[in-house]
C-alpha cells in the first residue's frame, strides 16, 4: 500500500519562498506518476502540479506557473515542489497524490493521497 507523508508547509509572508516535500513509501516510486493538489477553506481541491515517473515530463495549473517548480528524487523516494512569489491567495492545504497515471493525476487526482499540510502566506 502506498503511504504519503507531506512536511515543509508554514506560515510566509506574501513574497517568500517555501519547499514541500513528499515522501512516498510502500511501492516502487520509480514507477509512480507524483502530484500536488492544494485546497483553500471553503473551495474544493484544485490540481497544482504534477510530474511523470522520470520526471522528464511536468505540468502547472496557471496559477502556478512560472512560481511553482515541481521534481523528484527517485533514489530518495521524495517529490518536492518550491513555491516563490508567494500570494495570500496560495494559503491552502497542499496534498501530495500519487497515481501510475500521469493523466489521471492531472485530471482529478489518482489514487493515493497524502494527509496534507498547512501553506499559509500573510499580506
Amino acid at each position: 500500500q502506498v503511504q504519503l507523508v507531506e512536511s515543509g508547509g508554514g506560515l510566509v509572508q506574501a513574497g517568500g519562498s517555501l519547499r514541500l516535500s513528499c515522501v512516498f513509501t510502500g511501492r516502487t516510486f520509480s514507477s509512480y506518476a507524483m502530484g500536488w493538489y492544494r485546497q483553500a477553506p471553503g473551495k474544493e481541491r484544485e490540481f497544482v502540479a504534477a510530474i511523470s515517473w522520470r520526471g522528464g515530463s511536468t505540468t502547472y495549473a496557471d496559477s502556478a506557473k512560472g512560481r511553482f517548480t515541481i521534481s523528484r528524487d527517485n533514489a530518495k523516494n521524495t517529490m518536492y515542489l518550491q513555491m516563490n512569489s508567494l500570494k495570500p491567495e496560495d494559503t491552502a492545504v497542499y496534498y501530495c497524490n500519487s497515481d501510475l497515471s500521469l493523466a489521471t493525476i492531472e485530471r482529478n487526482g489518482g489514487d493515493y493521497w497524502g494527509q496534507g499540510t498547512q501553506v499559509t502566506v500573510s499580506s
